[in-house]
């Protein structure tokens, strides 16, 4: 993908590899976490899988969204320039 945006509007490659570090380390949590609760239990860990992943894709995206909302608020009410969300300097 990063080779397909055209080169002006490319992010640093520092900048880069933080976002998709920060993505791949949650994705392993989410799976080790799957992998040691379908040990506790004597469910088809698939399905624990399937239920868990849903529940994150969509609680889970609402309740980062309400919290990008209010922390976003917060710090244009505050006027904190260096805390705005996707402006890296």
């Amino acid at each position: 993908k990063r080779f397909r945006e055209p080169k002006h509007e490319r992010r640093p490659w520092r900048i880069w590899f933080l976002d998709t570090s920060k993505q791949a380390i949650g994705m392993l949590f989410i799976h080790f976490a799957n992998v040691y609760l379908s040990d506790l239990t004597e469910e088809d860990p698939c399905s624990l899988y399937l239920i868990n992943f849903l529940l994150d894709a969509t609680l889970g995206m609402l309740l980062i969204y309400i919290g990008v909302r209010a922390v976003s608020s917060l710090v244009e009410w505050q006027q904190w320039e260096s805390l705005r969300f996707g402006e890296y300097g």
